[in-house]
């Protein structure tokens, strides 16, 4: 009740113009699923499902060619876009083709796929356990380093019979790139050009909403909130999306909550757009990858998760996590920050960038915060078409 008051009170400026209380039109993706979205604007859209060596059955996209299929080789290069935390692979494909990520490396030549990490939306699938099962929770960030990404991308490479694929990464998904690049070397093999959005490999400075959990005791984490899922997407979520966030009082006061659990420039958001990205993303984690990233907010570096010291002689070997070198990583690294960007802070961008041995280019964007990077109405200027020159200059 204190967010939603607060959040109004910021209306009041608005609230004198007079004009919000007309409906806006709702796009039809708010009741897509991510093939839909791609079939929706006129791409080719493939699903499939893969097995990871625990079980876990995950769901990833592909958009094999543009609208036109029309540029560059074929067969054509593999570009991989992953998510970051209580995200899905719809963040790549939320704003108009002009404009999304996705869409854009498809209509440019590339063979685009969109993962999907294990407990998110379209990844709740497991060869024995079911998602009302305390046990198919017990993942965090490490199971999707050393398990998804691994299944993943040779399931990729196996597919497209391509040794080399690009790898896109924002937030979460750099931080499981890092962990698993730098720890598995044939899978770091397999990454042509790493590209690093909104990169996070500790939270040391970080400002962000996840602060305010690590405050509490991990016993009292999971009392409150369970040993299963984590802000999953639901059907009063998608209700308050569709038909609040679509007037346009209610838009401006969602677009206010989004600010202060995701930080992102408000002037660079496409408001037409919220009830779709609300109705997508949260799409849920775990509770344990939630305290995980508690853990490295106390840390301040990039460990495996703490079991507690008997816990850790059980899986490690020794009474405290292991922690992941990004020194060890050799994939050829290209990373972009935001100078707003409260979750991945430029304080931790700038150790980061003294870790990386690979090193081929960093771009900081003074007014960006973390969202940005995907869903950014200048973003196709300011990175995208940047991004996308690099890659074709390395195929």
């Amino acid at each position: 009740m204190v967010w939603l008051l607060l959040s109004l009170g910021l209306l009041a400026p608005e609230l004198a113009q007079g004009w919000l209380f007309s409906r806006k039109r709702l796009d039809p993706e708010v009741n897509m699923n991510i093939s839909e979205i791609i079939g929706h604007w006129g791409y080719p859209a493939e699903e499939f499902e893969v097995v990871t060596d625990d079980g876990y059955i995950l769901s990833i996209n592909r958009i094999p060619h543009g609208v036109n299929n029309t540029a560059l080789q074929d067969p054509k290069p593999v570009v991989f876009l992953q998510h970051g935390l209580l995200a899905a692979g719809s963040n790549w494909v939320s704003n108009l083709p002009s404009n999304s990520l996705g869409f854009l490396l498809a209509d440019t030549g590339f063979d685009v796929w969109l993962g999907n990490s294990r407990g998110n939306t379209w990844s709740r699938k497991h060869v024995s356990l079911s998602p009302k099962q305390n046990q198919y929770w017990k993942f965090s960030r490490d199971e999707m380093a050393k398990k998804d990404l691994p299944a993943v991308i040779n399931f990729i490479t196996k597919t497209t019979k391509q040794d080399k694929i690009f790898y896109v990464g924002h937030s979460q998904g750099t931080t499981i790139a890092f962990m698993a690049f730098s720890t598995m070397p044939e899978l770091a093999s397999k990454i042509k050009m790493f590209f690093a959005l909104a990169p996070v490999a500790t939270v040391a400075f970080t400002s962000s909403p996840i602060t305010k959990l690590s405050i509490l005791p991990e016993p009292l984490i999971w009392n409150l909130f369970g040993q299963k899922s984590f802000f999953p997407q639901n059907k009063l979520l998608k209700f308050f999306a569709t038909k609040f966030c679509s007037k346009k009082l209610v838009n401006v006061l969602c677009r206010n909550i989004m600010f202060r659990l995701f930080n992102f420039d408000k002037k660079n958001l496409n408001m037409t757009r919220i009830p779709m990205y609300i109705t997508h993303t949260p799409a849920g984690t775990s509770v344990q990858n939630m305290v995980h990233w508690t853990q490295a907010l106390k840390s301040g570096k990039l460990l495996a998760y703490n079991y507690g010291a008997l816990g850790n002689l059980v899986h490690y070997k020794q009474f405290t996590p292991p922690q992941y070198n990004v020194k060890d990583m050799k994939v050829p690294t290209v990373l972009w920050s935001g100078g707003q960007d409260v979750l991945a802070n430029p304080r931790d961008i700038a150790m980061l960038l003294t870790q990386i041995p690979n090193l081929v280019h960093h771009h900081r964007i003074e007014h960006w915060g973390h969202l940005d990077f995907i869903w950014g109405l200048d973003a196709p200027h300011m990175m995208y078409n940047e991004l996308i020159k690099l890659m074709r200059k390395d195929v």
